[in-house]
């Protein structure tokens, strides 16, 4: 299958059981598309509702938001690419005219979301969503090749991270049926986090929106330093479910849509989690709101750290430093590895 094909040679997976890979998928215009109607979806409607139900009840009830909609209330850099938690405390302000305040609600508003979305069928999770092209395809081929029944003896992982609730999140999966590929690690039990009730079935590896919400909306640079933090997150709980076991993680490798995507993976690089010798790599897909041309110029503008920044043309074999574009699924794709302040060596990350 071409578009395995070329995913597989992008991401570079080795065939050496002693070597460990993560491989992690953010999800709004990465895995999936929007259509005109997604602020009426479950998820959409989902903010709305926290923010009156939450705040609303400390204001004498009021429901200053109502039947408006996300697109309605914020500028689109206010939400587009940002996380669930920063959206809400927008949200916040924009209604209620609350700031700090409302950061020490977000986990209840968050939890509000869940329980809204929770009420809602798979129909109403997927209104205006949809998986892009391509891609149940080539997540249920990576889950053929890569997967095992014995999650511990996987040489590659798969997660997401992403700004989403993790319990909506799960539904989201379910819904659109990516879940049902079998790409995404199980998780045999929380690791850290709280559980989402009714979805307890769904655990799968990740680092989400309800992890961690730093509050700062003053910043614009959250949107992807909170990312970064998930990202770390999700690592964290790859290396707890193998820390028993004689996989070592060498290598995680971001696939997202965005220049936040990009700039989170770069991020983590100096995360004082991220263990001595891992290699961070990110995957550019211009299957979102940035064009292949924008996110090569992004990719080499921020590439100070990068030891390579390459990518596989259609028919091409092998490696070319020039820095082409090329097919992943429904577009193209860029990558940029990331080492540490001197290059790392060929054997540790391969470019």
């Amino acid at each position: 299958m071409m578009v395995y094909g070329l995913l597989s040679a992008l991401l570079l997976v080795p065939t050496s059981n002693s070597f460990s890979t993560l491989i992690t998928f953010d999800v709004d215009g990465t895995l999936v598309s929007s259509s005109p109607g997604w602020e009426e979806g479950a998820h959409g409607r989902a903010f709305a509702h926290a923010v009156d139900t939450i705040l609303g009840a400390r204001e004498d009830g009021k429901q200053l938001i109502g039947k408006r909609t996300i697109p309605e209330l914020l500028e689109k850099h206010e939400f587009h690419g940002s996380t669930d938690g920063l959206i809400l405390l927008r949200l916040a302000r924009k209604a209620f005219g609350l700031d700090s305040d409302a950061a020490y609600t977000v986990h209840e508003m968050m939890n509000e979301m869940y329980d809204f979305v929770s009420k809602c069928d798979d129909d109403e999770v997927a209104k205006g969503i949809a998986p892009l092209p391509g891609v149940l395809s080539t997540l249920q081929t990576l889950a053929t090749r890569y997967g095992d029944s014995d999650t511990t003896q996987q040489r590659v992982a798969f997660g997401l991270v992403t700004g989403n609730v993790e319990g909506i999140a799960r539904r989201k999966m379910k819904a659109l049926s990516i879940y049902d590929t079998g790409v995404l690690t199980p998780l045999p039990q929380p690791l850290g986090g709280r559980e989402w009730g009714g979805v307890e079935h769904l655990r799968f590896l990740g680092g989400f929106g309800s992890d961690y919400c730093s509050g700062d909306i003053e910043n614009p640079e959250r949107n992807y330093l909170d990312r970064g933090e998930q990202l770390s997150i999700c690592v964290e709980r790859c290396i707890d479910m193998r820390k028993s076991h004689e996989h070592t993680l060498e290598r995680v490798v971001h696939v997202g849509d965005a220049p936040a995507d990009i700039l989170a993976a770069k991020a983590y690089v100096d995360h004082p989690t991220r263990p001595d010798g891992l290699c961070v790599s990110v995957v550019g897909v211009a299957t979102g709101s940035y064009s292949v041309e924008e996110l090569q110029e992004f990719v080499w503008r921020n590439g100070s750290r990068k030891v390579g920044a390459s990518c596989v043309k259609r028919g091409t074999r092998g490696w070319q430093r020039e820095g082409v574009f090329g097919s992943m699924w429904a577009d193209n794709a860029s990558l940029l590895v990331f080492g540490q302040l001197q290059p790392l060596a060929p054997r540790r990350c391969q470019h």
